[in-house]
């Protein structure tokens, strides 16, 4: 440590620590304490928390510190001794590597081979670190058998089922309960916005694409949310704030949420806009704030409908578009229903891909 300058204080409540490099690290009493690493306040086996802050007082100080070139020590009154590692207080201030990318213009979704997407641990990386940048692939030469989504499996974790179909069939036959079951142009959208917590990760796989029309179109919801709130802050503020009903529903199941359309973390960051023009149902016309919110929600519409923030292409036949649902709005235009046209679609969960990833990255 530098010498000419003392590496510790007690302030008020933490803990400040002078490091080497110039970097000040303002350490809160009881953050020290709760994150103690020894095995009498974890479980050696799994490294899970074992002690929980009501064991110590609110006013909780420490009775002695001390720091060398490697570990930050420190005896607590009750003569617990927690040892961290500099290096390890260093990452956690370590700026987060920017993972989602904005769409370039006359963006296409990077493409992957089937069976290197599932048994080249190389080539899945690459897909995954693009998938996590774009919140969308195209996974081509797939299978052209109904199922083939269940083979994702050990990659995406297992399908989220839902009601109605655990994989969905889209075509003209069958089962019809919405517009997707028709030959009309589908809107930009995410599915089950009628859900509390609409699936995250949605694999739409094309099995026979036969019918003049019908192309795919991918819209950068995020993109359109953070444009929307450095144009219009209010629009933005009255999407966050006021609750929309959603219904999806046939003879046997229904399904009904009332949510934001958009959602941020508490950094505000934008991780989630719900959008479906065809499961919005009627607001109580006196309900505060809807004036403000159908102006918002008109401005919404033109921007997801903007050629700005989409992406149009033929999925064929063998092709899966693998979508981050929270994200990414897809959509179709409209197809003359004479020939065959077989989707299925089933749900996933980011989670589970982000785990893949980092698992794989520490192999």
């Amino acid at each position: 440590m530098n010498s000419l300058v003392n590496p510790v204080e007690l302030v008020d409540g933490s803990v400040l620590l002078h490091l080497d490099d110039g970097c000040d690290l303002d350490l809160p009493n009881l953050w020290l304490r709760d994150n103690c690493p020894c095995d009498d306040c974890r479980v050696p086996q799994t490294q899970e928390k074992r002690f929980i802050l009501a064991s110590v007082p609110a006013d909780l100080s420490p009775s002695d510190v001390t720091v060398d070139s490697h570990n930050l020590t420190i005896t607590w009154p009750d003569s617990h001794q927690s040892l961290y590692p500099l290096d390890t207080l260093r990452a956690l201030i370590q700026p987060e590597v920017k993972q989602r990318h904005s769409w370039p213009e006359n963006f296409t979704p990077q493409t992957f081979s089937w069976d290197l997407f599932l048994h080249d641990s190389r080539v899945l990386i690459e897909a995954l670190e693009e998938f996590m940048r774009h919140g969308v692939i195209v996974i081509t030469d797939a299978p052209q058998e109904p199922e083939t989504l269940e083979l994702l499996a050990p990659v995406t974790g297992p399908i989220r089922e839902l009601l109605f179909d655990r994989i969905h069939n889209v075509s003209v036959e069958g089962h019809v309960y919405n517009i997707a079951h028709t030959s009309l142009g589908l809107p930009p959208h995410n599915d089950f916005a009628s859900y509390s917590f609409p699936p995250s990760v949605q694999a739409l796989h094309m099995l026979h694409n036969e019918v003049a029309g019908g192309e795919s179109i991918i819209v950068d919801g995020w993109a359109v949310a953070d444009d929307l709130r450095t144009d219009h802050p209010d629009y933005f503020q009255s999407l966050c704030d006021f609750a929309v009903p959603f219904r999806e529903f046939d003879d046997n199941n229904e399904t009904y949420a009332v949510e934001p359309m958009i959602r941020c973390d508490s950094d505000g960051k934008v991780i989630n806009l719900r959008f479906s023009n065809q499961l919005m149902q009627m607001i109580n016309p006196q309900q505060k704030g809807i004036r403000e919110f159908y102006r918002a929600y008109h401005e919404l519409c033109n921007r997801v409908t903007d050629p700005k923030y989409k992406s149009t292409f033929r999925l064929e036949g063998g092709q899966i578009i693998l979508v981050a649902a929270h994200r990414v709005l897809h959509a179709r235009e409209a197809f003359s229903p004479t020939g065959r046209r077989h989707l299925q679609d089933a749900y996933f969960e980011l989670d589970n891909l982000v785990n893949k990833l980092v698992w794989l990255k520490r192999q």
